[in-house]
């Protein structure tokens, strides 16, 4: 008898996964650490100070970026990767601003004044009550996304488009009601909500920038992980041919109640950070013109790619602003016009586009260092 021989393989090393995740996240990588040294560098290249002048000027320009693309991003969630186009996503957005405002400003506030809950000698009431605030937040998400996905389960297309316009249009509305102005302020909208002193973005106007930086990154990381999860699978499937879902035993209506919510509540989050930056919540939040910006962010970075909205919802807020400095109030019309411009050849957005062409790209530049070696000898 033989003595049977074991082959072993050698296991790979964990640390060649972790260099392959690092070297295909590098750019990400790249930009996200100029984001975090951007106060630092800007201050030091323009000598002034990082909490005060041009760079905090800056860190706020780039605080609405990081909460406008997470808010282009959930837009994403449902038109690229769902297929439902919804001219209604920003009742998502002014209902977590204004469920975050009227409970900090109402509810909030009389706890604070009323409890104290320390740990040690730290008082973390406040921390506790932004907490609550935004757990309200979350919980309406999920009741907006529910009451749209019931209406979706009826309607579709630009049937349901126009629905979803008339659900918004209710929103605000009743943030506009002269009967609620008690609570929402009406026309002027609700201000003054008292924001925690340590998060307040005029007095600590550096910690807000990293905590708005560390949502937009924490919202793509959930995002990403829920597209390529096996439900968002199902979310690409039903977007291609929902009868083929039904028939391979998969409930359409299921799963996009379930688009529905994880946009909601990732809208709504980016809502809440927007009221807490503004302090307050207005009736333009939840107005037609909030939707209509989602939706030219998400077609001017790419539908379908998560990075793409990110990408154009830094180039309406960055970009615009340099507009509005050269232009004045004409700066829509002109960024309008290189809109119509970028729909006709970049038909798929920046991002689509370049996954798209990469390939031929690629190869070109191979053929063109070809012959540029051929030519050196």
């Amino acid at each position: 008898m033989t003595a049977a021989k074991l082959e072993t393989t050698a296991a790979p090393k964990p640390s060649s996964g972790l260099i392959h995740a690092l070297r295909g996240e590098g750019v990400a990588i790249v930009i996200l650490l100029v984001f975090i040294l951007f106060p630092f560098l800007f201050a030091w290249f323009t000598g002034t100070s990082v909490i005060e002048g041009p760079s905090k000027f800056w860190q706020g320009q780039l605080i609405v970026f990081f909460i406008m693309a997470v808010y282009a991003l959930s837009y994403d969630l449902l038109i690229g990767y769902t297929g439902i186009l919804s001219f209604g996503h920003a009742a998502f957005f002014g209902g977590g601003a204004y469920a975050i405002s009227l409970f900090l400003k109402y509810v909030g506030a009389k706890i604070s004044a009323s409890y104290i809950v320390t740990i040690g000698s730290v008082n973390i009431t406040e921390v506790l009550v932004l907490l609550a605030g935004i757990l309200l937040v979350i919980l309406t998400g999920i009741l907006l996304g529910l009451l749209f996905s019931l209406v979706s389960a009826r309607v579709k297309g630009i049937y349901f488009a126009m629905i979803s316009l008339a659900m918004a249009d209710a929103l605000f509305i009743l943030s506009k009601s002269t009967d609620l102005s008690k609570w929402t302020g009406a026309d002027e909208g609700l201000h003054g909500v008292p924001i925690p002193l340590w998060i307040n973005p005029t007095q600590h106007r550096l910690l807000f920038y990293f905590v708005a930086l560390a949502f937009c990154v924490l919202m793509y990381l959930v995002a990403r992980r829920v597209v390529e999860s096996p439900t968002g699978r199902v979310f690409v499937a039903v977007r291609e041919n929902e009868s083929r879902v039904r028939m391979i035993g998969f409930n359409p209506v299921t799963y996009r109640t379930m688009s529905f919510i994880v946009a909601s509540v990732i809208a709504g989050l980016a809502g809440g950070m927007y009221a807490l930056w503004n302090m307050g919540a207005t009736p333009s939040m939840v107005g037609v013109g909030t939707t209509i910006n989602a939706l030219i962010m998400t077609i001017l970075g790419g539908v379908g790619t998560l990075i793409g909205p990110i990408l154009g919802a830094g180039i309406m807020q960055i970009v615009g602003q340099f507009f509005y400095q050269w232009f004045g109030a004409r700066w829509p019309l002109v960024f309008g016009i290189i809109f119509i411009a970028l729909v006709l050849f970049l038909p798929n957005g920046v991002i689509g586009t370049y996954r798209l062409k990469r390939m031929e790209w690629q190869q070109g530049w191979k053929r063109l260092w070809g012959l540029v070696s051929e030519k050196k000898r």
